[in-house]
Formats: C-alpha cells, sequence, structure tokens
C-alpha cells in the first residue's frame, strides 16, 4: 500500500506543477507592442548614454585566423 501511495503522491505532484507553470505562462503572455530594444538604445547606438559607451560587441583584430580547431 506505501508504494502506491508515493507513486500516488508524486504523480499528484507532478500534475500540480505542470497545472502551476501553464497557469503562470498563460497570465504572462508576450506583450505583441513590446519594442524588441528599448529606445534610448536604439537612438544613441554607437555613442555615450548616461556615462556608459555602447558599442558593437564584434571587432576585427589584427591576429591569425584560426585555421583549424583540432586539440589533443
Amino acid at each position: 500500500m506505501r508504494p502506491f501511495l508515493l507513486k500516488l503522491g508524486a504523480t499528484a505532484l507532478t500534475l500540480g506543477a505542470t497545472l502551476a507553470s501553464v497557469l503562470y505562462v498563460t497570465a504572462h503572455l508576450k506583450n505583441p507592442s513590446a519594442p524588441l530594444q528599448p529606445t534610448v538604445l536604439a537612438s544613441h547606438q554607437g555613442g555615450s548614454v548616461g556615462g556608459v559607451t555602447i558599442t558593437p560587441g564584434v571587432r576585427k583584430g589584427d591576429v591569425q585566423p584560426v585555421t583549424s580547431t583540432y586539440a589533443s
């Protein structure tokens, strides 16, 4: 009888967590009118905003290109 109660409890806990997740996700749907980027970053790209300099994340370097990825 005890193993059956453990299985029943585990099943109930799993179903309860799944139901709680579904309710949370449906209550917090994506806002389709939300902007993809904050307007501050979009309007000042490559500049300085509030003392923070915004620059592109990839820069060209003067290093030799990687020709092999083999490692032993």
